[in-house]
């Protein structure tokens, strides 16, 4: 029979326990100044070392050599005290489990008068000694309290309020604690390089887990393994099928669809969870220790050189990536969920229903009218915000037509504070406002994109037709590719001219994937075309091509919008233009008002010259507001200057004046439409 290897490899010195430093120095330094007291409490929790700390004095005080901190290994006591040795008659070890009573207690007493048979003291380990009754503990505590010189008691419990206090205060009092994962994972390093059992790196994380921070117990785990290991060692998926544990690709998958609001990964996930067989209840504790470690990642980024997150090297990069991708609050918020659904699945006769549930709650902060889930949506506006470009400056040349419908959150800011401004004036200033005679100016033209932005509108971009691409091996989903994001952005950079494609590709996200097609998303209207250009597909494509292999086809939408194929496949049913539409009749107004003199006004009998019907304007997303123009001349001969003065030279057309800013009217009626429809805002009466 196979001795275990909690047994096999039970410390024989104070130097070769692991993990309670504070309890082994203090009494190596007593046992070597030879202040040796009659009763020691050893405490703390169950497979710490606290029976083998006594063993371990007790041969320390019996030595030839002793008392020392270092037993010689050599004479009769220290061989018979060994881990492997057969006991000595002068150190009895009692089980107060068994033996507490009263009758136990004076038995002991009257056996520890006699003086020892060949050592030097007379040594009683009471193991649990809180099972100890009171009156049993009444009949010790006269000899406990003055006890023979060549009698010792050493009292070990996981309780140690339980122990009498007028036991406990004549004792000296040593708290044992759980080991941890760092010296644990030492001992059992040297345990498996003394077994010549090979063992991957990935286990000893399950192992360390299992065990709960008990040497006793966590040795006993792996003895298991060892014991069920083949040819090949101890493997990772033969330590989480036998231990029960959550494959960390099933964990991966659920923290990377909560990421990216994907529903359809998160309970294929749970799906997948089901067909394994794995226990949602214990799956779901799994998910807290994660979400554990992005909070603290995310708080502490160098959570991992401090130990404070022990992982693999690979798992802890995925970590990273997904601590970036979700905000603190939002994983908070998860945690939360999740911590009070384990309370819920307790005695539940339908885990796996009341796991679905904690994840529509965790992929729903909008149904929730709490703080965290508030602070959530807080954040998922941020991250919106922190993509957009910056707002144009006065005197800076005009935006290209790429970003034209966009405008970041201070361009927002400014607007709805220039409307509440004005709304908010004193009667006085609206008054004196009002009673200033307005200077004699042209009409406003109506307020129109730049040129540029309203000649042709922005369709995305669509890769031009190529021989169909042969389909990537292994059939992969969109939960395959949010796996290598890190790698692919990795191979993104390493491309001349990448660097900007990365950056635009931190707050993307993968939609779908069908067949060879990949689908990204972004919550950035003008990144969103940005990255269905050419250049920049073809950058992605090829990362992918050299991190999965095979051929791809890759576009690019606006949040949940459908994909340029899909949608350019609908036919486009538009209304008929008017032939000369209000628009552009305000628009034709300011020019006529303002015609050279020797070009004098067209007869009004002459048929206006039919315009052709106006393209689609380009939707504007309505949580970003157009871009300011240049402001308007402020008196009407500045416009009749520039009407009077003739053409230049070479028959070029003078540049015609710059489009008037938006009203104050206007300005406050789309600040106000922002504020209602993203924070639920509602104007003060």
């Amino acid at each position: 029979m196979a001795l275990a290897l909690y047994r096999k490899y039970r410390p024989a010195t104070f130097a070769e326990v692991v993990g309670q430093e504070h309890v082994t120095e203090p009494l190596r330094t007593a046992l070597a100044a030879g202040r040796i007291n009659h009763a020691y409490l050893f405490s703390g929790p169950r497979g710490c070392g606290k029976t083998s700390s006594a063993r371990i004095m007790a041969r320390s005080l019996n030595c030839e050599q002793g008392p020392t901190p270092d037993p010689c290994g050599e004479c009769s006591s220290c061989r018979a005290l060994a881990p492997e040795g057969s006991g000595s008659i002068d150190v009895t070890e009692l089980d107060a489990a068994s033996h507490g009573g009263v009758e136990d207690a004076r038995e002991l007493r009257d056996r520890a008068f006699y003086a020892p048979a060949e050592s030097r003291y007379r040594v009683f380990i009471i193991d649990e000694a809180h099972m100890v009754t009171t009156q049993g503990f009444n009949a010790l505590l006269k000899i406990v309290e003055e006890p023979p010189e060549h009698l010792i008691f050493i009292f070990a419990t996981t309780e140690p309020d339980k122990v009498l206090t007028t036991i406990r205060s004549r004792t000296h009092h040593y708290p044992f604690r759980l080991i941890p994962p760092s010296s644990m994972r030492e001992l059992l390093e040297r345990n498996v390089e003394a077994e010549g059992v090979p063992v991957e790196p990935a286990v000893f994380p399950l192992v360390i887990r299992a065990g709960g921070g008990s040497a006793r117990d966590t040795q006993s785990v792996l003895d298991q393994l060892l014991a069920g290991a083949g040819p090949e060692g101890v493997t990772y998926d033969r330590a989480v099928s036998l231990l029960g544990v959550t494959d960390v690709a099933l964990i991966d998958d659920m923290v990377e669809g909560l990421a990216a609001d994907d529903s359809t990964a998160v309970f294929g996930t749970v799906e997948r969870l089901a067909e394994a067989g794995h226990d949602p209840r214990r799956f779901a504790t799994d998910l807290l220790d994660r979400l554990r470690d992005l909070v603290i990642l995310r708080s502490v980024p160098d959570a991992a050189t401090r130990g404070l997150v022990s992982a693999p090297e690979d798992e802890l990069n995925r970590m990273v990536a997904q601590a970036e991708r979700a905000g603190l609050a939002t994983l908070s918020r998860y945690a939360e969920i999740v911590h009070n659904g384990l309370l819920e699945m307790r005695g539940a006769t339908a885990p796996r229903l009341l796991l679905e549930l904690l994840c529509a709650r965790m992929l729903l902060p909008s149904a929730a009218d709490g703080e965290a889930a508030l602070l959530q949506r807080l954040e998922r506006l941020e991250r919106r915000a922190t993509v957009a470009p910056a707002p144009a400056v006065e005197g800076a040349p005009a935006p290209s037509a790429s970003v034209a419908p966009s405008a970041s959150a201070a361009s927002v800011a400014s607007v709805a504070s220039a409307g509440a401004s004005e709304r908010f004036q004193r009667p006085s200033q609206r008054s004196a406002d009002a009673a200033e005679p307005a200077p004699v100016a042209a009409p406003p033209a109506p307020v129109v994109a730049p040129a540029a932005a309203v000649s042709a509108p922005p369709a995305p971009a669509v890769v031009p037709p190529a021989p169909e691409p042969e389909p990537a091996s292994g059939g992969l989903d969109a939960a395959a590719v949010r796996r290598v994001w890190p790698e692919l952005l990795a191979a993104i950079r390493k491309i001349p001219g990448g660097r900007s494609t990365e950056a635009m590709l931190t707050q993307a996200g993968v939609q779908s994937v069908d067949g060879s097609s990949v689908v990204l998303t972004h919550t950035a209207e003008p990144l969103a075309r940005r990255l269905a250009e050419p250049h920049n597909s073809d950058k992605i494509a090829g990362a992918l091509r050299e991190v999965l292999g095979g051929e791809w086809r890759v576009t690019c939408v606006h949040g949940n919008a459908k994909p340029p194929a899909a949608a350019a496949a609908q036919p486009q049913r538009q209304a008929p233009q008017p032939q000369h539409s209000a628009q552009q009749a305000a628009e034709e107004r300011p020019q006529q008002r303002f015609r050279r003199p020797s070009e004098g006004r067209p007869a009004p009998q002459q048929p206006q010259q039919q315009s052709p019907p106006e393209p689609p304007k380009p939707k504007v997303a309505t949580s970003e507001p157009d871009i300011p123009l240049p402001p308007e001349p402020e008196d009407e001969d500045e416009y009749l200057e520039a009407a009077t003065t003739p053409p230049p030279p070479n028959g070029s057309v003078p540049p015609p004046p710059p489009p008037p800013v938006p009203q104050a009217d206007e300005v406050e009626e789309k600040a106000h439409r922002l504020l209602s429809e993203h924070l639920g805002a509602r104007p003060l009466d």
